[in-house]
């Protein structure tokens, strides 16, 4: 008996198959990226939820603050991204971010006669806490080192 080539039956068989898969295929990752979508909502629900809880302290705290800020980093989620956003508007986090970069850069720029602008960070924390403490609502900064 000889065996039977490719004919254009099989060839419409297999391509019927092919396109059957491509189908169950799609179904399958559509569904996958609602559940991913409605996990998303809820997970962003319940950060924005504890966010509000806890704003005073993530303000007020810079432990707290870089515990938050941690934990959201490792999420995928920076808070401090812009300091017209939505957690800058909840929090109000950015807008303290937002000023202590304009000073770190004012303070770098009024030593750049002296060291190029490149200022130890210790000097910096001083000059800038000298520098903000003046006001009464002055947020506390801290210097953190992370050990990977």
């Amino acid at each position: 008996m000889r065996k039977r080539g490719a004919g254009v039956s099989q060839i419409r068989r297999q391509q019927r198959a092919n396109d059957q898969y491509r189908e169950i295929g799609n179904n399958f990752a559509d569904r996958q990226m609602e559940q991913m979508k409605s996990q998303l909502q809820v997970f962003k629900s319940n950060l924005v939820e504890f966010s509000r809880k806890y704003r005073k302290s993530i303000r007020k705290d810079p432990v707290f603050r870089q515990h938050f800020q941690t934990m959201c980093s490792t999420i995928g989620v920076d808070p401090l991204a812009s300091n017209k956003g939505f957690w800058s508007e909840l929090l109000g986090v950015g807008d303290f971010y937002y000023e202590l970069g304009i000073q770190i850069i004012g303070v770098c720029l009024s030593t750049r006669g002296r060291n190029g602008g490149l200022v130890e960070l210790g000097e910096l924390k001083r000059q800038l806490t000298k520098m903000r403490s003046g006001g009464s609502s002055a947020q506390e900064i801290t210097m953190t080192s992370y050990v990977l």
